[in-house]
This record gives C-alpha cells, sequence and structure tokens, in this order.
C-alpha cells in the first residue's frame, strides 16, 4: 500500500470516528482489509451529505452541482478501476491548487479508487444514494411509507447493499436482508430526529400514519407528545423492530469475519428504539442514544449470537 493510499484511508477513517461513534466502534471488529473500505464507503457518504448541507437544502440547484461534482469523478473512479491509469492517482492528490475541500474529496476518491481493485460495488448504489440524499432539497414531507421507503432506501440501504460487498456473502438472499437493515436504521434516525427534524421545517413521519393517530403538523412543531404522538411512535418503533428481526435472518450468511461486527451494529442502533422508550416518547426534549458503558457491556452476548449457525 503506497503513502498515498494509506493517507487516504487513514482519513476516511478519522471521518468515521468523528461522525458516526456506533459505526466505528463496531467497525473495529472487522478484519482490516474490511474495516479500510467500510471507512472509506462512509466517508463518501459523509461528504456527499455534508456538502449538500453546506450548499443549503434550500438552495436546490447548488447542492444538485456538488453532487453532480462527486458523481462525475465517482464515474471516472470506476473508470480508471478498469482501465487503470499510472499517473492516475497522483494526479488527483498531488495538485497544490486545491482547495482544503478538494483535497479531501480526493483522499475519498483515491480509497475509494483502492477498494475498487477488490471489491465489485455496483456503480449505481453510489449514485443511488446521490438522489436519495438530494431529496431532501425539494421534500419536506412523504404522504405515506411506501413514499418513505423510497427515500430510507437511497440514503440508508445502498449503504448496506455496498457493505455487504465487502463484508462478502455466498447467498443473493443476504441483499433482501440488507435491504431491511437499511429502512430499519434510517426509520430509527428518523423518530430519535423527530424534533431536530420540525426545527427544519421537516417531517418525516408518513402523513397517512399522522391521520391515522390523529397527530397534527402543529403539535410535532410545537413538540408535544401527548397519548396520541406516543401512540403513533409505538407503531413506528414496532414497525422499525419488524425490520431488524427481517434482517438478522442475513447475519449467518455474511463471511464469519465480518458478522460479529454487523450484528454489533444492527444491535447499537435498535438499542435506540429503547432508549426512545424509555425517555416516554419525548423525542423532543433530547435525542436518544446508547452510551459507550452499554456497549461494552452487550458485547460478550452479542459475540454469543454472532456464533449461532444460520437456520434451516
Amino acid at each position: 500500500m503506497s503513502s498515498e493510499i494509506e493517507k487516504a484511508y487513514e482519513y476516511c477513517r478519522s471521518v468515521t470516528k468523528t461522525h458516526a461513534k456506533s459505526f466505528y466502534f463496531a467497525a473495529k471488529f472487522l478484519p482490516k482489509h474490511k474495516r479500510l473500505p467500510i471507512y472509506a464507503l462512509y466517508a463518501l457518504c459523509r461528504h456527499v451529505d455534508d456538502e449538500v448541507d453546506e450548499s443549503g437544502v434550500e438552495n436546490e440547484r447548488e447542492a444538485a452541482a456538488a453532487v453532480e461534482n462527486w458523481r462525475a469523478k465517482l464515474d471516472e473512479i470506476y473508470f480508471n478501476a478498469k482501465t487503470p491509469k499510472k499517473n492516475y492517482e497522483l494526479r488527483i492528490t498531488n495538485d497544490k491548487r486545491q482547495t482544503t475541500k478538494d483535497k479531501r474529496q480526493n483522499l475519498v476518491l483515491t480509497a475509494w479508487r483502492d477498494l475498487l481493485k477488490i471489491y465489485r460495488i455496483p456503480r449505481d448504489l453510489p449514485l443511488e444514494l446521490m438522489k436519495g440524499v438530494l431529496m431532501d432539497t425539494h421534500i419536506k414531507r412523504y404522504a405515506s411509507f411506501e413514499e418513505l421507503y423510497v427515500y430510507c432506501y437511497r440514503v440508508a440501504s445502498t449503504v448496506g447493499l455496498m457493505s455487504s460487498e465487502i463484508f462478502g456473502y455466498a447467498d443473493e438472499k443476504t441483499l433482501e436482508y440488507a435491504e431491511a437493515l437499511g429502512i430499519a436504521m434510517q426509520l430509527t434516525n428518523i423518530l430519535r430526529d423527530v424534533g431536530e427534524d420540525a426545527a427544519r421545517n421537516r417531517i418525516y413521519l408518513p402523513a397517512e400514519d399522522l391521520r391515522k393517530f390523529g397527530v397534527s403538523e402543529k403539535q410535532i412543531f410545537d413538540n408535544l407528545p401527548d397519548e396520541n404522538f406516543i401512540n403513533l411512535m409505538k407503531f413506528q418503533i414496532r414497525r422499525a423492530r419488524g425490520l431488524y428481526k427481517k434482517s438478522e435472518n442475513g447475519i449467518p450468511l455474511l463471511e464469519k469475519d465480518t458478522r460479529f461486527a454487523v450484528l454489533l451494529a444492527l444491535r447499537f442502533y435498535a438499542k435506540i428504539l429503547d432508549e426512545i422508550e424509555r425517555q416516554n416518547y419525548d423525542v423532543f426534549k433530547r435525542r436518544a442514544h446508547t452510551s459507550f458503558t452499554q456497549k461494552i457491556f452487550s458485547l460478550p452476548r452479542i459475540w454469543r449470537e454472532s456464533r449461532e449457525p444460520a437456520a434451516n
């Protein structure tokens, strides 16, 4: 591994450690040859999302231009993965006229160029993720869970599907479970962040579900977790837990050296739902999260579960 590639992966590791603590904790249990590409995968997702946020979700044109820049460079990465050029790595990392943003982008792309030598991540998956990130620039409400599912698939299931190519699997059924896990995790994010999203004039909870439980948009904007809201949250938590349960069927189908790390990530995220319940579904006053102590004490049990054979 060249010094430039090492530098690129180290940067991706630092991004993951800073912005995704539970994900980073779980990834540490992967073998190094899989851990580094996972960092690169996360760093790409993070940078694309951040650039849209920096552009301002109200500025759809600027956000689209930022994402298009990533798409064009990623296309070039995929092209060069098939037809290597000796000077390509240096060209994208050593231009002294680059801005700090350019340099960081090129570190992520350098890591991606390296991981694509080994792992066959379909090009359409990162492109779908970019489409999902851009949805936040023009969609602030979802009429149904079917509509929300498309968003969750794009911003989260695509990450699970890309990760699966790094984790390794033998049965294509694994991808169905990876998709379910992505939906479960993103729905968990949505439930955890109802208050924060409302402050940005966003409501991800489907309008059909708000009507079903008698919850108004004004009530969410006013941060009022009454009995109707609690029943709505209970319904969504059951939906998320059903998806987590389905996704667990994919753990035994992964290569053995990745099962523990993936099950850790699943359990840590699902635990957020427990924390929401513990604070009586009031997701307005504080953000539900799992502590480092909770993670440590859960390791032995999750390790044992990860060693269990696949059910017949």
